[in-house]
């Protein structure tokens, strides 16, 4: 599998630097979140940084854009990082929808197969001159003269990862997407039990293969050499667990597990401003189920046991001033994995 690193970027220019020096330290894959900075933006710099590692939207909110937009900025960027951009779209949640970016919410799933397909019809009338006619519930795109059409793309189209953690839209990415982002909050159990079975109904449903399908492993992985580090990294963890499992809409995955109950009990901690104890609540058992910890050679091994035969890329963070050379090894482990 690929190795690559999710970079939450406070600006643009941070994102230049911050896909520059992860390719120096030999990263695959660099991802950037739509948090303080435009993704796009993010990853136009970060092309111009860069020479050989891919770059991503990890990811861009697509309800929060129309396809046409969407189509343009990754056709662009396909063309300026040569071939090297990996289109990353996820839904978001509706609250950020409607009241952070004022747009409609609605059926997420058919939404989001119905804003891929989109892309994809808006990408081959560039590609072939054909007329554009998409008509759908949710996107009609039917305008398209000569003026604003790019052609081609030398490089091709970008691949589409898409973002999902409820089967519905797994669903979706196995049908039209070129692969997976499994969410950060998520479990080996709930990915063979729930994720891949949903998969491969989409992929049925379209009658299409698999092959070549990106699946970006899910959970933490806490790797450090030393006790302190490994202490100080599950202490991070426990509390990222428990914001993210406040959220409903990752309800799921903890009701796989007989967990369920637990996100009302964090989400009543997130009303109450308490952030700072949601951590307390995450215990062992459940530390263990969403997380990888050891030595580095240790969580290499433990990620290659989970995941191994089915991820294609993981994103690995690690710890300030980290050594390249001390990396290099389990990089090149993970790979031959």
């Amino acid at each position: 599998m690929k190795v690559d690193v999710m970079s939450y970027v406070s600006s643009v220019v941070e994102g230049g630097r911050m896909a520059a020096e992860g390719e120096a330290f030999g990263y695959d894959g660099w991802w950037t979140t739509e948090t303080q900075a435009d993704p796009f933006l993010a990853c136009a710099v970060a092309a111009q940084a860069t020479e050989r590692i891919e770059i991503g939207t990890g990811i861009a909110v697509a309800f929060g854009r129309n396809p046409l937009t969407v189509a343009l900025q990754s056709n662009d960027l396909q063309l300026l990082s040569e071939g090297r951009f990996l289109l990353g779209l996820g839904s978001q949640v509706r609250g950020h929808i409607e009241r952070r970016y004022s747009m409609q919410w609605s059926h997420p799933a058919p939404r989001m197969r119905e804003f891929i397909l989109a892309i994809r019809a808006i990408w081959k009338s560039w590609e072939t001159g054909e007329k554009l006619d998409f008509r759908g519930d949710f996107y009609t795109h039917t305008l398209m003269t000569p003026f604003f059409n790019p052609g081609p793309n030398p490089e091709g189209n970008p691949k589409i990862i898409l973002a999902a953690v409820g089967p519905k839209m797994a669903e979706v990415a196995g049908e039209v997407a070129d692969g997976i982002f499994c969410h950060v909050l998520g479990t080996e159990r709930y990915l063979r039990e729930v994720t891949l079975p949903a998969l491969h109904r989409g992929a049925q449903r379209a009658a299409r293969s698999l092959e070549g399908f990106e699946l970006v492993a899910p959970g933490f992985v806490i790797a450090r050499d030393s006790e302190d580090e490994r202490a100080a990294g599950i202490e991070f963890v426990r509390s990222q667990i428990g914001f993210y499992g406040s959220t409903p809409a990752y309800r799921p995955v903890l009701e796989r597990h007989g967990w369920g109950d637990l996100q009302e009990q964090l989400n009543a901690l997130t009303k109450q401003g308490a952030w700072d104890r949601l951590g307390s609540v995450i215990d062992d058992e459940m530390m263990a189920a969403f997380a990888i910890v050891g030595s580095p050679e240790e969580a290499a091994a433990e990620v290659e046991r989970r995941y191994g035969d089915v991820a294609t890329r993981l994103p690995l963070a690690l710890p300030d001033g980290a050594d390249p050379a001390r990396w290099k090894p389990v990089f090149d482990a993970l790979r031959k994995g």
